[in-house]
């Protein structure tokens, strides 16, 4: 795995506090969320844990400054309202982070069942995540819980099926 690029704000020390002025602190919360999505891919996690002061993310040892806890909600409240997090539990401390909306990754998923002839099949969550003839699309590796999620909202639409057997998950798609 290379070494994560930080963006240039990463250096900037005011970059870690939460910015008073209204249009400053769009800014900020633009960047922290672009910064939270390509570095949670770039590590393969979908989970944050808002307690997790030492991660990276939260922490710049160089600087010695840290996100505060208010600006670590800030940022997964603005990544909850494009579609790209939602809180795990009540007391919003944990928190499931997708880089891609769930609605974009059910039809990434299911453009490639068309595109395969799998329609009228039946797949496991284990093929489509981490399957041998997924490996070249933006969805390989997606945490299975976010798939079932993904899912789930194609089950709205009538597209699928989801199947439990055993405690596993299974998916029909039409």
């Amino acid at each position: 795995m290379t070494d994560f690029q930080w963006p240039w704000e990463y250096s900037f020390p005011p970059f870690f506090t939460l910015q008073p002025h209204e249009e400053t602190r769009q800014q900020q919360l633009k960047v922290w969320t672009d910064l939270f999505l390509k570095y949670l891919k770039h590590t393969n996690k979908f989970a944050v844990s808002i307690g997790d002061q030492n991660s990276p993310l939260f922490h710049n040892e160089s600087l010695k400054r840290r996100l505060s806890p208010e600006l670590i909600v800030a940022i997964l409240g603005e990544l909850e309202r494009s579609g790209h997090a939602s809180p795990l539990d009540k007391r919003r401390q944990e928190w499931q982070v997708y880089w891609y909306t769930l609605e974009e990754y059910g039809n990434l998923v299911y453009d490639w069942i068309q595109e395969t002839g799998q329609t009228n099949s039946i797949c496991t969550l284990y093929e489509i995540a981490a399957g041998e003839n997924t490996t070249h699309l933006d969805f390989h590796g997606v945490d299975e819980a976010v798939l079932l999620n993904a899912l789930r909202l194609l089950e709205e639409k009538g597209k699928c099926e989801l199947i439990e057997m055993d405690g596993s998950h299974g998916v029909k798609f039409f």
